[in-house]
């Protein structure tokens, strides 16, 4: 995953501290309420489409660029579903760099473009349409499976 130019001038200050970084999930529903989901190229686990907030960047800009560049798909937004950070919103990267995510989720639905099924060759390698019930069943990080958990968009265990 590439690393804005913001946050290396920040790790050039902080080393591989903690990192509290502002960024999007976009839950970009189908006609069919199919949830789009995105392949991570590194990992191979689904995840939601989404990323960091660039300074001077509004939220809603930001989901829509990283629908448009994880997917292909021009994307309304049609509301924000919820905010979700804490313990499970952190990640440390094989490089060492701590971040702890708090993540502005909306939902949108496509109205554009066209859908890279083999993803954005960088970021991405897969992009598809799932049913929450089929999609409950995939490989995806407890972050991933977390924040579709807080959302609604699977039941809540127990």
């Amino acid at each position: 995953m590439p690393i804005s130019d913001y946050v290396r001038e920040l790790r050039e200050l902080v080393g591989h501290r903690q990192l509290l970084l502002p960024s999007v999930s976009a839950l970009v529903w189908n006609e069919a309420g199919e949830l789009l989901m995105v392949r991570n190229a590194d990992t191979d686990l689904w995840q939601t489409v989404g990323g960091s907030i660039e300074p001077r960047e509004h939220p809603r800009e930001a989901a829509a660029r990283e629908a448009l560049e994880e997917t292909g798909l021009e994307v309304e937004l049609t509301g924000i579903r919820g905010v979700v950070g804490g313990p499970i919103f952190q990640h440390v990267y094989p490089n060492g760099d701590e971040v702890a995510f708090v993540s502005t989720v909306f939902d949108a639905r496509p109205v554009g473009g066209a859908l890279l099924a083999h993803g954005d060759g960088d970021e991405t390698s897969a992009a598809r349409f799932w049913a929450p019930v089929a999609l409950e069943a995939q490989a995806m990080t407890g972050f991933t499976r977390e924040l579709l958990t807080q959302m609604g968009v699977f039941a809540a265990p127990g």
